[in-house]
């Protein structure tokens, strides 16, 4: 018999090492005279995304397209450091150390384009490569505010860095603000359990981010299905065995990992509530896409069949032992 059941799981997250650890990202930024712009940093990445994100924060700051900003990182030779790709922590650090670094090249930019148009700084503004006054646009175009400033020995390249090491918390109370910025989630797992064979199944997976502002949406929702992924792994499938700290599953012959016909439609709602500290509002979304998904389907096998899970992966064989121990095994 098959039957299916529906769970819930939440989480909150924080944001970098938390806890008095240092926690700082650096980038530097260089416009050319044409106008496009080189940004160094050390944030690696490994899948996320977090170059075009570095772009895009760029871009956006400078008012220039992303096709115009060239991202190098994790060049131990070239790169500032931005410390570990880790605790969902890039985009909120890396991000506004190249928005600072950006925000630093914009100013003196802006100052010699007001020079040009014979008009006060105060109403000048960059969009999609056009210099703007007051809102509307001129003749004048980033291109050419770069060439002049470079052409002029103005300030053309800047370094911006990020630091969010927190104090650590009062060792007597356990208070204070371990962490600079948290990030929340809840999602729900419909699941159907066969009675017979112990197989869970995942049906669908309805997951509600709180990223702050999705400065690359689509990437976000990839970051959520990846991490949902990796949740119905670590939930059903994945099982690391050690002996004597020796692993007996040393290769994905033994050391089984979710595919394609394992993951279910999985529905992504981005909750936009900026925070003030990061980069245009955004925060992270990397582990805590992973977190809620193994509670959301554990609670669902318990609503379809009564049982409650209480080790990881709920194999097949695990759920038919708590089907016989209950009694209710059919």
């Amino acid at each position: 018999m098959k039957k299916r059941g529906v769970g819930y799981g939440c989480m909150m997250y924080a944001m970098g090492y938390g806890f008095g650890r240092p926690d700082s990202a650096s980038a530097s930024l260089e416009i050319a005279d044409d106008g496009t712009v080189t940004v160094l940093c050390g944030c690696a990445d490994i899948g996320q995304g977090s170059t075009e994100m570095l772009a895009l924060v760029a871009a956006e700051e400078l008012g220039i397209g992303p096709q115009d900003v060239r991202v190098l990182t994790a060049d131990t030779l070239m790169t500032p450091d931005a410390g570990c790709t880790s605790a969902t922590r890039q985009t909120y650090v890396s991000g506004n150390a190249v928005r600072k670094a950006a925000r630093i090249v914009l100013d003196s930019l802006l100052e010699v384009a007001s020079e040009m148009l014979g008009v006060e700084p105060a109403g000048i503004s960059f969009a999609n490569g056009v210099v703007l006054h007051n809102g509307e646009a001129t003749d004048l175009t980033v291109p050419m505010v770069a060439n002049r400033s470079r052409s002029t020995g103005r300030q053309c390249t800047a370094m911006g860095l990020f630091n969010i090491t927190t104090p650590d918390v009062d060792p007597e109370t356990n208070q204070g603000d371990a962490y600079a910025a948290y990030t929340f989630a809840s999602q729900v797992a419909e699941v159907e359990v066969d009675t017979e064979t112990g197989e869970v199944k995942v049906l669908r997976i309805v997951a509600a981010h709180d990223v702050g502002r999705a400065i690359n949406p689509l990437g976000v929702e990839g970051q959520i299905e990846g991490g949902v992924a990796m949740g119905i792994g670590y939930a059903l499938i994945e099982n690391l065995q050690l002996e004597e700290g020796w692993p007996l599953t040393p290769s994905f012959a033994e050391y089984l990992l979710p595919t394609v016909m394992d993951v279910p439609p999985i529905v992504s709602i981005i909750v936009e509530d900026e925070e003030p500290t990061g980069p245009y509002g955004a925060k992270g979304v990397g582990e805590p896409a992973t977190i809620p998904t193994a509670p959301a389907i554990i609670n669902a096998i318990h609503d379809a069949v009564g049982i409650r899970v209480n080790e990881l992966p709920a194999t097949p064989e695990v759920v038919l032992r708590l089907l016989r121990e209950k009694g209710t095994l059919l």
